[in-house]
């Protein structure tokens, strides 16, 4: 019965929490030669909620988050050397080698000789792009969305774009605030593949859930076989998991 998979990118196909975890930690480890103690994560995330809707999700609003923040945090002390160093670190994470996550080539080749499969996904345009085409994956997608945000008056209108009713769409993804909840709100279907970390500014509170019926599974060789077992409200079929 499902006609269109939507599949997320950072996190659901590659690895990309740990490379921004790793240049956190590099950042507050290079201010404390001007705070010896520090500058606690949540300022730089704080600066990065402010700037979200100047300069939008990606690697390029990091950086520009992280210069700030350290303008701010060191009064306007921050040497050139260090503003040269964030630089560099936000260009070799665009450079960066796209590492997949396990069995999600073999996945993919299944989902596509079924369905017909869209990438859904936030962030710079063109960062998206590359790691898409580096990813060796782009031949697979009969679609590339890459949006500014996500909720549901978006899904709304992938769905539309791709002529498929809500009850046919499926996303697949690993945040629960971009890929699950707002996905349900316009009356797809969705599916949670839990990544190891998790970025703050993604993370639901339990309430949010109540309500909210969506499948979760460990794996994404999980999910050919759980898309047969989706089906249309009033269809005949066996019941989906929960």
């Amino acid at each position: 019965m499902i006609e269109i998979v939507g599949l997320d990118a950072d996190d659901t196909l590659w690895h990309n929490e740990p490379l921004f975890t790793s240049r956190r930690e590099q950042f507050c480890a290079l201010l404390t030669r001007y705070e010896p103690q520090g500058v606690a994560e949540h300022q730089l995330y704080e600066v990065e909620m402010r700037n979200l809707r100047h300069f939008g999700y990606g690697v390029k609003g990091f950086v520009l988050s992280m210069i700030e923040t350290a303008i701010e945090i060191t009064g306007g002390r921050l040497e050139n050397q260090d503003v040269r160093q964030i630089i560099e670190w936000g260009r070799d994470m665009l450079a960066g080698p796209i590492r997949l996550l396990d069995g999600v080539g073999e996945a993919l080749e299944a989902l596509a000789q079924e369905y017909s499969i869209v990438l859904v996904t936030k962030g710079d345009l063109l960062d998206q792009e590359t790691k898409l085409a580096r990813s060796g994956l782009g031949g697979l997608f009969k679609g590339i969305e890459i949006v500014s945000d996500k909720n549901a008056q978006v899904y709304r209108r992938v769905m539309s774009r791709y002529g498929v009713a809500p009850e046919r769409f499926v996303m697949v993804g690993n945040s629960l605030r971009s890929d699950i909840l707002p996905v349900v709100e316009a009356g797809g279907h969705a599916v949670y593949v839990p990544y190891e970390m998790c970025w703050i500014h993604e993370r639901v509170p339990d309430e949010a859930l109540a309500g909210a019926t969506f499948h979760e599974i460990a794996h994404i060789r999980e999910l050919p076989p759980l898309l047969k077992q989706i089906v249309a409200p009033g269809a005949e079929g066996p019941p989906s998991a929960q």
